[in-house]
């Protein structure tokens, strides 16, 4: 009797496991199907709404030929770069050439999978969510110093030096900023970060400090990306096309891909860090406001923040020229890490005195 029970017992066990194992990779793969989709739409998206939005900052009108309003303008562009010859330099190393638009693409594959778009829309929110998303931007920073390296050309040789050097050291500042929401929060768990935003979002709701980790977030993740006014790497104007010079077709695509995907995945992380993801607006006790704030759904919160930080960084692309190498090293060592540190210590101290809660009940456990 004992025998069969304990059969039993293992069998159902046994069976648990497979349910619980199955349900666990079914769930994985739906999420990597979505990011998938998202990562294809989103360029497409994104690269006809800042069309559009520099065309009206130029008083003009923009793409209008191809569909309605041009929508399908960026659709044919994506389609012409997909059917053109990919040229490989016969000097080139071919198997760096090949792994730098990857390894891009990569990266941005995988910051997407540690962001929550709600509570239950994530695929995998970490523990270490915060860390893991500063930890694997060092692929993007490797895609792009193996294709200036990989071209065996100057000019990409040095906008992939450029590149590196810049984007390593405007890590730093977004690390920075990063500490203070954590040190707000106690955790580093995205979902964490956001429900302790219920009451007040980070950028208002810690004096001071919020919103300035919040500046220095977006002005260095914009460098980060290498978006314009830091997009040295690039520098048409100096270099061609940077370390992207002598890479067309398909290739060149997946560097295009993987740059507006970077700009969306900064858009979302400040999103979930300083506006509260997908929680409504809340003020203090004000019950009605609250509540009709409560009305909206959290959707629609998420991606309104989502739209107007991408609309704020493509704001900054037709708004301000190019820092030259010396003004973009002297930003980031003489005033944002200097500024950041200070701001990560006064945030200690409000943390340790529970001062920083507008409302609430006292500091994170």
């Amino acid at each position: 009797m004992r025998n069969e029970t304990h059969e039993s017992l293992s069998q159902l066990t046994v069976r648990a496991f497979e349910v619980s194992t199955w349900q666990g990779l079914s769930h994985l793969v739906s999420g990597l199907l979505v990011i998938v989709l998202v990562m294809s739409l989103t360029p497409l998206i994104l690269v006809y709404v800042e069309r559009k939005i520099a065309a009206h900052f130029q008083c003009r009108l923009g793409p209008m030929r191809v569909g309605w309003h041009g929508t399908l303008q960026t659709l044919a562009d994506a389609l012409k770069l997909l059917l053109k010859e990919d040229i490989v330099p016969t000097a080139a190393d071919r198997f760096l050439h090949g792994l730098a638009p990857l390894l891009c693409v990569l990266g941005a594959l995988l910051s997407l999978i540690a962001l929550p778009a709600g509570p239950a829309t994530k695929v995998a929110d970490m523990d270490i969510g915060v860390l893991y998303l500063a930890a694997i931007t060092v692929f993007g920073v490797l895609g792009v110093l193996l294709g200036g390296w990989g071209s065996n050309n100057k000019w990409s040789l040095l906008g992939a030096m450029r590149a590196g050097a810049q984007i390593i050291s405007y890590e730093l500042s977004v690390t920075l900023s990063l500490l203070v929401v954590v040190a707000l929060t106690g955790s580093m768990r995205f979902g964490d970060i956001v429900e302790a935003q219920a009451s007040g979002w980070w950028i208002w709701r810690a004096p001071v400090v919020g919103l300035i980790a919040f500046l220095i977030f977006i002005v260095a993740s914009t460098a980060e990306i290498n978006r314009t006014p830091f997009d040295l790497a690039e520098g048409e104007s100096e270099l061609t096309a940077g370390f992207h010079t002598e890479y067309s077709g398909i290739r060149f695509a997946y560097f295009f891909l993987a740059e507006y995907v970077s700009l969306f995945v900064v858009a979302v992380a400040a999103s979930l860090l300083f506006l509260g993801g997908w929680m409504p607006f809340h003020v203090g006790d004000w019950q009605t406001f609250n509540q009709l704030m409560d009305l909206i759904p959290g959707g629609i919160w998420f991606g309104g923040k989502v739209a107007a930080i991408v609309f704020l960084i493509m704001w900054f692309r037709w708004t301000f020229p190019r820092l030259r190498v010396d003004q973009l090293m002297a930003l980031e060592w003489k005033f944002l890490m200097p500024l950041g540190f200070a701001n990560l210590l006064v945030t200690a101290v409000l943390v340790l005195s529970g001062a920083y809660f507008f409302s609430g009940t006292g500091a994170p456990s």
